[in-house]
């Protein structure tokens, strides 16, 4: 299984917003860090701002920070809320062409790993993955 570009993206930016709490960040300055495209990353901001856990503020001195508390973020909710599906094998879409679906013992075992996997995730919030901003290789202000 493997999570989209889109997913850790936005596991990425709500990090980074985590660990400046204390101020607003900026989209120039996570795309610099990451080295993320901007286009991708404005993206993930309108995903993440209208699931309701980024807030953006705007004007000349504007810029993002969390809507809610990193122990209030779960990281299972985050990645449902971005991940399209966790259609891991063809017969899991709907328009399924494999001969063997109704009969089939794998689908039943895969379905059961995504719901450990989620339930794992269930497990943690965005305060367990907090970093110091200086963690991010940022100069801060002295």
């Amino acid at each position: 299984m493997r999570l989209t570009n889109f997913t850790d993206y936005a596991l990425r930016l709500l990090m980074f917003a985590a660990a400046h709490e204390d101020r607003l960040i900026t989209i120039e300055e996570v795309t610099e860090v990451y080295k993320i495209s901007r286009g991708h990353l404005m993206k993930v901001t309108n995903s993440l701002t209208r699931a309701g856990y980024l807030k953006a503020v705007r004007g000349r001195s504007g810029g993002l920070k969390l809507a809610k508390s990193p122990r209030k973020i779960r990281l299972g909710d985050v990645v449902r809320a971005t991940e399209p599906d966790f259609a891991l094998v063809e017969c899991f879409g709907a328009e399924s062409q494999c001969r063997i679906t109704r009969c089939c013992r794998l689908a039943p075992i895969l379905r059961e790993g995504i719901s450990a996997f989620n339930t794992v995730l269930d497990k943690y919030t965005l305060a367990d993955l907090m970093l110091r901003p200086r963690d991010f290789g940022m100069r801060t202000a002295a």
